[in-house]
């Protein structure tokens, strides 16, 4: 199956280059975006041009699609369930969940010349990068990609109810799946709450597993699109 993945904020397409391999091994084409404005120079980028970039790589896949959204860019895999709720086949959200509609995408941290620059680890101290050595966090840091104000402080934009029909896959990184059935069940993350079938899946790695754990990222992947 072909699987779209769109990476999390300060990632270029390169974030994948340690999954798609393992992915082809297991018999799926791997199909990494290039989001606008995070790594193609785009700095005037929005939330808009993101999601038209999600949406292409859909339309250029062979049918059903099993959309992949690691960290901010869940939501931008389920814009991508809203806009071809015919051709995604599943959702899979890594370490995040989908804003609503009428949201602000990711106006997490200050914006500098008109971009939001990776603020450094201090922020994500903790679980989320347990699985870091020295190495890894100056690789990662190094090739950190500012994300345009247009991106970040962009309003999200749902309007297919067919998107509740998708079949969402949360793996649960440096949180546990109680953890996320708890915060969607307690009305935190209302448009999962919406959501006709989800499934919570354990992977036991930091915030990043793209990088601490590709291969083991790549199984979750094959094994959810299995289903």
């Amino acid at each position: 199956m072909d699987i779209v993945l769109a990476g999390g904020l300060w990632l270029d397409g390169t974030a994948w280059d340690q999954v798609v391999p393992e992915l082809r091994a297991l018999g799926h084409r791997g199909i990494p975006v290039l989001l606008p404005g995070q790594g193609d120079g785009a700095n005037g980028a929005t939330l808009a041009d993101q999601a038209a970039a999600v949406v292409e790589a859909i339309d250029t896949a062979t049918a059903p699609v099993a959309v992949v959204g690691h960290s901010a860019a869940c939501t931008l895999a389920w814009i991508g369930a809203d806009r071809r709720p015919d051709a995604v086949s599943r959702v899979i959200l890594i370490g995040g969940f989908p804003k609503a509609d009428g949201d602000t995408y990711a106006d997490y941290f200050e914006i500098v010349d008109g971009a939001m620059p990776f603020p450094g680890w201090e922020p994500f101290d903790g679980p989320d990068t347990a699985d870091f050595d020295d190495a890894l966090r100056d690789r990662v840091a190094a090739a950190a990609v500012p994300v345009p104000e247009g991106v970040s402080r962009g309003t999200v934009e749902l309007s297919d109810d067919r998107r509740f029909d998708v079949p969402v896959t949360i793996v649960c990184p440096e949180f546990g799946p109680d953890d996320a059935r708890g915060w969607v069940a307690g009305g935190d993350v209302p448009e999962l709450s919406k959501a006709r079938s989800v499934e919570y899946v354990d992977i036991d790695t930091g915030h990043w597993p793209m990088f601490t754990a590709p291969a083991l990222l790549a199984r979750v992947l094959a094994d959810a699109v299995s289903r």
